[in-house]
């Protein structure tokens, strides 16, 4: 038999660090959703230490992050074309 890894995403995480939270047996929770308590209380601190973010006003994706040295880069390239385009015209 194949050892297959589960894949949890993002919000199904949350939902079970938050049963916790509000007061749910940890052991309880463990056995629904048939993870260790282990992997609980890491998606738990993981959760806990990244609480934060929601209200950061000033946090950009990494996509976002990428397309602006994208654009950076782009202008910079842009920059030396017109400054060898006017050495040219002298």
């Amino acid at each position: 038999m194949k050892n297959e890894r589960r894949q949890w995403d993002s919000k199904t995480k949350a939902k079970i660090i938050l049963e916790g939270l509000k007061g749910r047996s940890v052991v309880d929770i463990c056995t629904e959703y048939a993870i260790s308590q282990s992997m609980y209380y890491k998606w738990r601190d993981i959760f806990l230490a990244n609480i934060d973010q929601p209200f950061e006003t000033n946090s950009k994706s990494k996509k976002e992050q990428k397309l602006e040295q994208e654009n950076n880069k782009l202008r910079k390239v842009i920059g030396d074309l017109t400054i060898e385009l006017k050495k040219n015209d002298w």
